[in-house]
């Protein structure tokens, strides 16, 4: 699959204040926005060029991406407004842009390496409509999947068949342009509703169980952290915690793993442990942080503990 639509839109409330500068896929993860790891996972997997849709401060995108283009591939922006049409209602939006061929929906909140190869030799093996790829592992196992058959049969119980579900839905699936049949241009509407009526109506929506590799949604401040722990101690972060455009004194204190982005400035006598500072921030002099995260511009001071600037 050539394309793929990534999902830009979210309002990121869980994440608030850090989404009051940028959308949540914007948010840096070691100096790159987060939606970068999307774009790049998507180009080894052969992806060539990407859709994305976008609602809560959508010029943030044309900042972050003034020539329209990741790494050489083409991204097309289309903004939801006035209001944000859900999954199903964001793709059913795009139907123009994505030429009636196969796609890949990837969520631009989630951070991933898991490989895409096994989804996508699932759905073309099995002649899916949809499939998507599940964890056996996670916060949140809600997909009730039949390995024997490879089909989704329930979603948290939603059609009464006793499955909870054991399975965690990454937010990454492979669909036919045959989906656009399913949904309804306009409309306000999750991709879940869509998915249950494929399974009661016989369509073939399909899953493969992907266990390789990480997976994380950035969706609250602690997974936020979290991430930047977890690269860190896997040694995959893209580039150091330090940027070199980054000021520090050396006369300030860093313990554990601080994240302190271009042109922030760290002054003499501040204390900084396991925080992230994003560009153009300045902790003062005096200032003492321990896991917090202060955003673009920001000054922070004083004594503070797991809070956000």
């Amino acid at each position: 699959m050539q394309k793929a639509f990534v999902l830009g839109a979210g309002l990121g409330q869980r994440l608030r204040p850090l989404t009051a500068q940028l959308p949540k896929p914007l948010i840096p993860v070691f100096h790159q926005p987060l939606i970068t790891y999307a774009f790049d996972h998507l180009m080894a997997a052969g992806v060539k060029d990407f859709v994305v849709n976008t609602h809560h401060i959508p010029e943030a995108y044309a900042a972050a991406f003034p020539e329209g283009t990741h790494a050489g591939a083409p991204i097309a922006f289309r903004n939801e407004s006035p209001e944000r049409l859900e999954t199903a209602g964001g793709i059913a939006n795009v139907r123009d842009l994505l030429n009636e061929e196969a796609f890949i929906v990837y969520n631009g909140d989630i951070l991933t390496d898991l490989p895409l190869q096994a989804l996508l030799d699932e759905h073309e093996a099995q002649g899916n409509l949809v499939t998507l790829a599940l964890r056996s592992m996670g916060p949140a196992l809600h997909i009730a999947y039949d390995e024997k058959t490879g089909r989704v049969t329930d979603i948290r119980n939603k059609l009464g068949t006793g499955q909870e579900g054991s399975y965690l839905f990454t937010g990454i699936y492979a669909c036919q342009p045959e989906i656009h049949e399913w949904l309804t241009p306009g409309k306000v509407e999750s991709v879940i509703p869509i998915f249950l009526r494929m399974i009661q109506e016989g369509a073939k929506l399909g899953a493969v169980v992907i266990d390789d590799g990480h997976w994380w949604d950035l969706g609250s401040r602690a997974a936020y952290l979290e991430a930047h722990q977890a690269l860190h101690q896997l040694g995959t972060a893209p580039a150091p915690a330090i940027h070199c455009e980054a000021s520090v004194s050396p006369e300030a204190s860093l313990r554990g793993l601080n994240v302190i982005g271009a042109g922030a400035v760290v002054e003499a006598g501040a204390v900084l442990e396991d925080c992230i500072v994003w560009p153009e921030a300045t902790i003062a002099s005096g200032a003492q942080l321990r896991q917090c995260i202060v955003r673009k511009g920001i000054r922070a001071e004083g004594l503070h503990e797991n809070a956000d600037f």
